[in-house]
Formats: C-alpha cells, structure tokens, sequence
C-alpha cells in the first residue's frame, strides 16, 4: 500500500508542476500540492512500524 501511495504523490507532484506551468490560480496548485504531501506522509507513516 506504501508503494501506491508513493505512486499517487508523484503524480499529484507532477500536476502540481503542470499546473504552475499552465498558469493556474494558486488555490488550485495549493490544493493539489497538500493532496500530494499528504499522500507522501501516508506512505511514509505506512512503513513506520507500529502495534497492528
């Protein structure tokens, strides 16, 4: 499951590029570049060892 969400933040990164480079308003760019960390602290906290 991490390496999925690992997939979906790279993508949402390189929307994050395509849409500053394309001139997007800035709430957009925002929006999609928290989606992106947000997948990338889920992947992370995913391999982080824990009581399950």
């Amino acid at each position: 499951m991490a390496i999925v969400l690992f997939i979906i933040a790279g993508i949402l990164v390189g929307g994050v590029i395509s849409l500053a480079r394309q001139g997007a308003t800035k709430f957009s760019i925002g929006l999609v570049a928290v989606l992106a960390a947000l997948a990338a602290t889920g992947g992370v906290l995913w391999l982080m060892p824990g009581n399950s």
